[in-house]
C-alpha cells in the first residue's frame, strides 16, 4: 500500500533470519510503514550450511547499505544483537532517517563489561579454523541466555529455525581488539541520524554496561527495559518495546530523499 511513512529495514542477529521479526514487524506495519526483513548473506532458509563461510561483517553492512540506498526515501534501520552492529556500520554507508538498536553488539573499541562476554569471545578460538567456516548455533546457550524469558513452545520454535553463523563475522565482532583492519569500527562522533538503543536489564549476552557504552559511542539515546533479557523482539514485553520505538519515531524529523 502507498504510504508517506519511511520504510523500515529490520536486521536480524546471529544464527537467525528475517523470520525473527515476524511478530515484531506488525505494529510498525499497522502504523503505516513498509517493513523489510531481509536475510543477511547466507542466512536464507534452505541455503547450504556453509553459505556463511568466510563472510565478513563488512559484507553484511554493504548489503544492508545497498538495500537502504535502493529505497525511495531514507529508511529507518532497526537491528537486533549482531544485526544491531550491522545497522551501525550500514548507517555510515547509506543515508537513513533513524537507527534503532535492540541489545546491539558493540562496535570496535567498546570493551565488554562482564565475564560472560569474555568467555564467549575466548570460546570461539576453541572451534578450530572458525575464520573459514560456518559456526553451528549452541542451542543450549541460546535457551539459557538469549531466549530465557520465552515461553517454551515459542522458544523451541525459534531454536528449530536457527542456522550457522559466519565464524569470521563472529570473530570480527567478539575479538575486535585482535582485528588489525578494525572491521567493526563505526567512526568517531554520533551516527548521522537520530539513534535509539534499548537493552534489557537482565541481558547477559549484551549486558547493560556494555550496551550503554555503545549508545554513548554513537551518540544515541539509551533506554533500559526492566525485567527483559536479550530477545527484545519476541519475549514477553516485546509489544511494549515496539510501542516505545514508535513513540520515539514520532519525534524524529522527517527526512526526504536527496
Amino acid at each position: 500500500m502507498a504510504t508517506d511513512m519511511p520504510p523500515i529495514i529490520m536486521v536480524h542477529g546471529a544464527f537467525c533470519g528475517g523470520w525473527a521479526y515476524e511478530a515484531f514487524r506488525r505494529p510498525f506495519e499497522a502504523a503505516g510503514h513498509l517493513v523489510l526483513t531481509p536475510n543477511l548473506r547466507g542466512h536464507g532458509e534452505g541455503e547450504r550450511s556453509d553459505a556463511v563461510a568466510g563472510v565478513s561483517m563488512t559484507d553484511y553492512a554493504r548489503d544492508i547499505a545497498a538495500l537502504c540506498a535502493a529505497q525511495p526515501r531514507p529508511p529507518i534501520l532497526v537491528g537486533h544483537s549482531l544485526g544491531g552492529l550491522v545497522a551501525q556500520l550500514a548507517a555510515r554507508r547509506a543515508e537513513v532517517s533513524a537507527v534503532v538498536l535492540l541489545a546491539p553488539s558493540a562496535p570496535w573499541g567498546v570493551s565488554g563489561s562482564s565475564m560472560e562476554e569474555a568467555v564467549t569471545a575466548f570460546g570461539l578460538h576453541m572451534l578450530g579454523p572458525f575464520w573459514a567456516q560456518g559456526v553451528a548455533p549452541d542451542r543450549g546457550l541460546m535457551r539459557q541466555y538469549s531466549l530465557n524469558r520465552m515461553p517454551k513452545p515459542e522458544r523451541e520454535a525459534v531454536i528449530d529455525r536457527l542456522r550457522p553463523e559466519s565464524g569470521r563475522a563472529l570473530w570480527e565482532t567478539l575479538n575486535w581488539w585482535m582485528d588489525p583492519f578494525m572491521t567493526t569500527a563505526v567512526g568517531s562522533g554520533p551516527l548521522p541520524a537520530p539513534s535509539l538503543v534499548l537493552c534489557g536489564d537482565r541481558d547477559v549476552v549484551h549486558p547493560p554496561g556494555t550496551v550503554r557504552q555503545t549508545a554513548e559511542r554513537i551518540g544515541a539515546a539509551f533506554r533500559l527495559k526492566p525485567g527483559m533479557s536479550h530477545w527484545l523482539l519476541g519475549e514477553p514485553g516485546w509489544d511494549e518495546v515496539a510501542d516505545e520505538i514508535l513513540t520515539w519515531l514520532d519525534g524524529v524529523p522527517a527526512r526526504d530523499a536527496a
